[in-house]
């Protein structure tokens, strides 16, 4: 007997700032909506283990999608997006976010991001605390910084920079058939892609003086770190745990910056404490 996994694909449009988007998820499990945004240049595939995971799906409705330009989100056909500049702004962002939450009518539900994904976590939680009951974000820090940009989309540098460098973002502890899956991975979004969504987190990222605005009380925040990370430090982090009242904040041993995919069995040890939480919260 074939062996098929408990995952459904679909597509839902959703129309963000006048443009309408055709947009692929996947989705297993019911209760607690929890909606998974992959880090950048990557897809929905990077949370397959949490929706094959009986202990996440037995309470939450896991939903994994593509931001559109990525994956199986493609291009919009209703503009000539070939001619402009492919750019992640928080704005666009967080637009994408709650119209797709609307659009498949999710009650409050619980955001989870990894890395650029998990940067827009503070600002939903920030600006949306009445459609988010909870965010929780991987791997990220009080603000970004200046970078160059054109070093992910030239023609003279190719995909074996971005596996070396998803390689040197997965701890040196993590199994190697996890992170030369993250490496995989890396290399199958469009370098246009890749260099715009690196915009957010460099340049569009910046919490001072946001982040003491955040009513914890009304949509709870919680931040895990790996050890390893060289891009948002554990001491990173913590600074902006501070910032946030109320805010919780775990360190992960073993981890680097690639969240789930590089090492699924230590990070749910660190994850399902949060999800429990969350769960046991509306009992």
């Amino acid at each position: 007997m074939a062996r098929i996994e408990p995952i459904e694909a679909r597509y839902v449009y959703i129309t963000v700032q006048g443009i309408e988007y055709r947009v692929h998820y996947e989705e297993a499990g019911k209760g607690i909506p929890l909606i998974c945004m992959h880090s950048s240049g990557c897809e929905s595939s990077e949370w397959r283990y949490m929706l094959n995971d009986p202990d996440v799906t037995a309470k939450f409705r896991v939903i994994a999608f593509d931001l559109p330009y990525h994956a199986k989100s493609l291009p919009p056909e209703s503009i000539e997006w070939w001619k402009m500049e492919y750019k992640l702004t928080r704005n666009y962002f967080m637009d994408v976010i709650v119209e797709f939450s609307r659009a498949l009518e999710l009650d409050r539900p619980v955001y989870l991001g990894d890395a650029t994904g998990g940067c827009i976590a503070p600002y939903l939680a920030l600006n949306y605390p009445d459609i988010f009951r909870a965010v929780v974000a991987f791997e990220i820090g009080l603000l970004g910084g200046p970078a160059t940009l054109e070093i992910f989309y030239h023609p003279q540098i190719g995909n074996e920079l971005r596996r070396a460098n998803a390689m040197y973002f997965c701890a040196p502890t993590s199994p190697e058939k996890y992170r030369r899956l993250v490496s995989w991975c890396s290399m199958l979004t469009a370098p246009p892609v890749v260099k715009g969504d690196m915009f957010l987190g460099f340049f569009d990222h910046d919490l001072t003086g946001l982040a003491e605005k955040i009513d914890t009380s009304r949509c709870a925040v919680y931040l895990l770190t790996g050890e390893y990370d060289p891009a948002s430090s554990v001491e990173d982090t913590a600074e902006l745990a501070r910032h946030i009242k109320g805010a919780k904040f775990t360190p992960m041993k073993g981890i680097s910056h690639s969240g789930m995919a590089e090492n699924p069995p230590v990070v749910k040890g660190y994850l399902m404490p949060i999800l429990d939480e969350i769960s046991a919260s509306l009992k």
